[in-house]
């Protein structure tokens, strides 16, 4: 079990329980030998006894005898095929056709879809010789999705492409696995959709989930794939001609999900601890910009090529009463949402695990599920700092005093300089970098933000970063890195810092210690009543000070 992060441990007291999860896995299965032309060239000839016949021909027809079996085979044995268009809710379909019977097994549902996937063309030249290269663009070609109940693992789903040499996805759901095991170990719970809101032994559950986290996951990995994804390319391939040829699949980890959720007593709590820390903080982690949507959510077409991977933070409403506040780094995401009525969930998700740098062969997988881990406890580290700053007397006194780095002496922050303040919410917004973040990303940030930036470079944010390392605010990632990640005391410093010039001294000076006159329109927010009252004890200060400001 994982040690309570520190947003976790402080809100312990309104929590029944806790339990992290992986959730959503999507695995890449692939034939190895089928890759590469020449390697497709070497299966063909051990299927089907020689090239001769290797034309885009027999691979269409190859196509259509997959379809035709498909259909056949499930006419037979009374199992639904849908064909699905954009934007279906696939898995959601396949749930209104899951078997009621507990103990059944097998392939309940087959969805097909149309998908834009590599195919292999092949050209025949005269002399007799071929040439095997992939169809530019990628044609949109038939993929099949087995709904599959397994007996360990609930709800499994293989897609699998219709063409030689039939590559597939294998997704499964971690909390299906969970409910599956807690069920055979007599652990009592209550699951609504994809969530546990009550569990007796919350220990015993987590230890449950907790075999998803070690080793010996990669062999309940493999062991799920192996047991249906042959019965499933048999529509393609049959049994004796993959033994013939042997074909067998190798699986590498493309998406994994990894949630940590807490249980509340009591769901007003809940919304109240939620809806605070997102009014709080995300001004302050804002990556690119905020955004908020009521209603549904209008999803942006897809961006053209070359434009800059996703960085931002979003808030949304896609349906009532479910708000998501997400962080977007690329391909990794942070969020945190409701879910049902006293679950607070905060997933970290890798929408490609080789943004993750550490490999994505099935057997990483137990190192993906770890650095998804750590990222999550670093994004909930971050809220919290955010969340509750502090500023002592003694942090303010040392920063504008020079500083050392190794042995270099470097100049004091002096809070005053436009240029620093702005650096310090640049570096602020950049704290839930998943890798850190970099001089060149500073810079960036600070045109960006920064309206008298100029022309503000890397070079520029390397010093100012300088001084921050010496006074404990940023840190290098590894000793002959080139990023930088925030000190959890820094973090709540520079925080503390925003908000109090930002959200105090700011909103007495620009009135002038007197309170704002005019009628009252509608409810007035409880910071308000604040404002006005500390207004109008700053105006007999300002009096007796004589101070204009």
């Amino acid at each position: 079990m994982n040690t309570p992060d520190p947003f976790t441990a402080y809100y312990a007291p309104l929590l029944d329980n806790t339990y992290d999860v992986v959730d959503r896995i999507v695995i890449n299965a692939f034939f190895a030998l089928g890759g590469s032309p020449g390697g497709f060239r070497t299966f063909w000839r051990e299927w089907q006894g020689g090239d001769a016949n290797l034309d885009d021909t027999h691979l269409m027809r190859v196509a259509g005898r997959f379809a035709r079996r498909v259909r056949g085979w499930a006419k037979k044995h009374n199992i639904p095929v849908i064909y699905c268009k954009v934007g279906d809710r696939k898995h959601q379909i396949a749930e209104q056709h899951r078997p009621t019977d507990p103990n059944f097994t097998g392939i309940f549902a087959v969805m097909v879809n149309r998908v834009p996937t590599p195919v292999w063309q092949v050209l025949r030249f005269p002399n007799g010789g071929l040439h095997l290269k992939r169809k530019q663009p990628m044609p949109f070609v038939y993929h099949y999705s087995f709904h599959i109940i397994d007996p360990e693992w609930g709800h499994v789903t293989i897609k699998m492409s219709g063409h030689a040499p039939f590559s597939a996805q294998v997704m499964l759901n971690g909390h299906e696995f969970t409910a599956c095991q807690a069920r055979k170990k007599g652990i009592a719970f209550a699951k609504e959709g994809n969530c546990f809101t009550e569990v007796a032994d919350a220990e015993a559950l987590a230890r449950v989930a907790d075999a998803l986290r070690s080793p010996a996951a990669v062999g309940r990995l493999e062991q799920v794939c192996e047991r249906w994804i042959y019965r499933c390319v048999c529509f393609g391939l049959p049994f004796e001609d993959q033994k013939r040829t042997g074909f067998r699949y190798r699986y590498s980890v493309f998406q994994v999900e990894y949630s940590r959720n807490l249980l509340f007593h009591n769901g007003h709590h809940m919304e109240q601890v939620f809806n605070g820390v997102i009014d709080r903080t995300r001004s302050l982690l804002d990556i690119r910009r905020v955004m908020t949507i009521f209603g549904v959510k209008h999803r942006r077409r897809a961006r053209p090529n070359g434009e800059p991977p996703r960085e931002e933070t979003v808030l949304e409403m896609p349906v009532y009463d479910l708000t998501i506040f997400k962080v977007h780094f690329g391909r990794l995401t942070l969020k945190i949402y409701t879910k049902g009525e006293c679950v607070l969930r905060t997933e970290a998700i890798a929408h490609n695990v080789a943004e993750l740098k550490c490999g994505r062969l099935l057997e990483k997988f137990p190192e993906v599920v770890g650095k998804l881990s750590e990222l999550l406890g670093r994004f909930l580290e971050a809220l919290r700092c955010v969340d509750v700053a502090w500023i002592s007397d003694k942090s303010i006194e040392e920063l504008p005093a020079p500083g050392v780095v190794g042995k270099t002496r470097v100049g004091g922050i002096d809070l005053n300089k436009a240029r620093v303040r702005a650096v310090i919410a640049g570096v602020v917004s950049l704290a839930l970098a998943p890798r850190g973040f970099t001089a060149s990303d500073l810079a960036a940030k600070i045109r960006e933000t920064w309206k008298d930036a100029g022309e503000y470079a890397p070079r520029h944010a390397s010093y100012d970063l300088k001084k921050l390392r010496a006074k404990g605010l940023v840190r290098k990632v590894g000793d002959r890195s080139h990023r930088y990640e925030v000190t959890p005391d820094g973090l709540r410093l520079m925080a503390g810092y925003t908000v109090l010039r930002e959200k105090v001294l700011k909103p007495l000076l620009t009135y002038k210690g007197r309170c704002k006159s005019g009628p009252k329109v509608g409810a007035t927010a409880e910071i308000d009543l604040q404002y006005q009252a500390v207004q109008r004890q700053m105006q007999h200060l300002f009096k007796l000070l004589r101070l204009a400001a």
